[in-house]
């Protein structure tokens, strides 16, 4: 299986490690010429291969979204009619700027990007947990202390993604569809946890009973007497 990274920073290069160790060809790319990254691909992610967005979309079998959120219209939607995409983005003001567009509580990000995306078969993953935490958490199944990373999309995508999650060293937890990833998002408690599945089915649980998610509720509810 190939899988594809769209983003070469911090978050793009720790998940390109891991698919590398987990047996997948790696295709990376950055915002930069393939030519001006070649190099710090080859010495950062070893075994990965750095190409352009648009010919590493083509070969893939699953594309990872590791890009600013706030960049997110760059992403080739044409070449990814039909993949299973991978959202791994969170909206940051200081890199995106004030994003009304992008803090709607009516919605998660990951759904905008589904929005944008209308063919493509996007699940929520591999956001909350730090890219620190994620380069040094991958343990094999089965071990006392293995993290746990949420999945949130429709059923057989997020299944699937569930055993990528698995096969990088990590337990998979899958929360439900697209719009429950607007518990994995920033300002909630599971964002930014290192813990294991029970942990984070506890963070889980408590979720509805915050004002975050009290504002979400309310917010869709109006929108939905609205319509």
């Amino acid at each position: 299986m190939t899988i594809a990274i769209l983003g070469a920073g911090k978050v793009g290069t720790v998940l390109a490690r891991l698919a590398v160790a987990a047996g997948y060809r790696v295709l990376i790319a950055g915002s930069r010429e393939v030519s001006k990254i070649a190099l710090i691909v080859e010495i950062v992610t070893p075994g990965a291969i750095a190409t352009t967005a648009a010919e590493a979309v083509a070969e893939a079998d699953v594309v990872i979204l590791a890009l600013p959120l706030g960049k997110y219209r760059t992403i080739p939607a044409e070449a990814l009619r039909g993949k299973l995409v991978i959202d791994a983005m969170n909206y940051w003001w200081e890199v995106d700027g004030i994003r009304d567009d992008l803090t709607d509580p009516r919605t998660s990000s990951s759904e905008i990007v589904q929005e944008f995306l209308p063919e493509s078969h996007v699940v929520k993953a591999f956001n909350h947990m730090g890219y620190h935490d994620l380069e040094d958490g991958a343990r094999p199944a089965g071990s006392p202390d293995r993290k746990a990373i949420a999945v949130a999309g429709e059923p057989r995508d997020a299944e699937q993604v569930a055993e990528i999650v698995n096969a990088f060293g990590f337990e998979p937890v899958v929360v439900g569809p697209l719009a429950e990833g607007k518990r994995l998002e920033p300002g909630t408690e599971l964002f930014g946890a290192n813990v294991g599945a029970t942990e984070i089915r506890t963070m889980l649980d408590r979720y509805p009973d915050t004002p975050q998610a009290q504002q979400v509720a309310a917010a869709r509810t109006t929108a939905e007497s609205a319509a």
